[in-house]
């Protein structure tokens, strides 16, 4: 009975900023609307609309590729960084130094950041430029902004902490003395990498893999900005009905990609126990 007591302020702010705003999303995606208004109802023409557009699987699978390219990229990046800090860096004041000069980017606004990518690729901008200088190329690069290319850059800029930060925890669990019991059994440092530390490091790859692909697949801002609206993700999809006062139809679009998040997360869980890991 403590217990209850105990978490009940809990279970009431959860119930009250996610459990009830997500049964009222569930609720409106069956509601009408008209070109000026929308009426409760209980109907799937929301959801028939939705399934029926081929629009809709192509933003799906763009939301899908932006997910999975960011997912290696952040990845590899991610791990290697963490791996450095915690295997190469010895002294903790080092680590900690480091560790907080990841976090600089952070310290602004996402929008800035990602807006600051403008200049930096645009067709006169600083990359153009320079390869132009060099005679690397002839004639600025079209593809660097307003495309997938850029889209995905921002996205391993904005959430390649979220990364970092689980695989770091992780690895800096690890008990150094595998290591040298896998050195003094001859294995090269690829194979204690392969065999030893990415097992040992995979509760923080999981825990990263969640942060990133919800954090891709629930972004719009960024796919707006970055692919000067010539590309579309669900988020976008959901902005632009919101934009119309289709909210029946954005209820919709949110209670489907919801149920794919979860679906997704639930595999991911699968592979390992993040429970031991918190």
């Amino acid at each position: 009975m403590v217990a209850w007591f105990q978490a009940a302020p809990l279970a009431l702010v959860l119930g009250a900023f996610l459990v009830l705003p997500i049964i009222m999303i569930v609720i409106v995606s069956f509601w009408g609307a008209t070109e000026y208004s929308i009426y409760p109802a209980f109907q799937f023409d929301n959801y028939e609309f939705l399934f029926s557009s081929p629009v809709t699987y192509k933003v799906f699978f763009n939301t899908f590729k932006y997910a999975l390219i960011t997912w290696a990229a952040t990845l590899l990046i991610g791990f290697t960084v963490a791996y450095f800090l915690a295997f190469h860096v010895r002294s903790l004041t080092w680590q900690i130094a480091l560790f907080l000069l990841c976090t600089i980017p952070f310290w602004t606004s996402n929008i800035i950041r990602m807006i600051s990518w403008i200049p930096f690729l645009g067709r006169n901008g600083i990359a153009n430029s320079t390869l132009i200088s060099w005679g690397v190329i002839d004639e600025p690069l079209e593809w660097l902004l307003f495309s997938d290319f850029s889209v995905i850059l921002a996205f391993v800029h904005l959430y390649t902490l979220f990364m970092v930060v689980p695989i770091f925890n992780t690895m800096m669990r690890i008990d150094r003395s595998l290591i040298e019991a896998s050195y003094d059994a001859g294995a090269t440092g690829w194979q204690t990498l392969w065999h030893v530390i990415v097992p040992l490091t995979k509760p923080g790859i999981m825990i990263g893999t969640i942060f990133v692909i919800t954090l891709v697949m629930g972004d719009f801002i960024t796919v707006r900005f970055m692919s000067g609206s010539q590309s579309a993700n669900v988020g976008r999809l959901i902005s632009n009905d919101i934009g119309l006062l289709q909210y029946p139809s954005a209820a919709a679009t949110a209670v489907v990609l919801l149920v794919t998040v979860l679906l997704v997360i639930g595999i991911l869980l699968r592979f390992v126990d993040i429970r031991k890991e918190l």
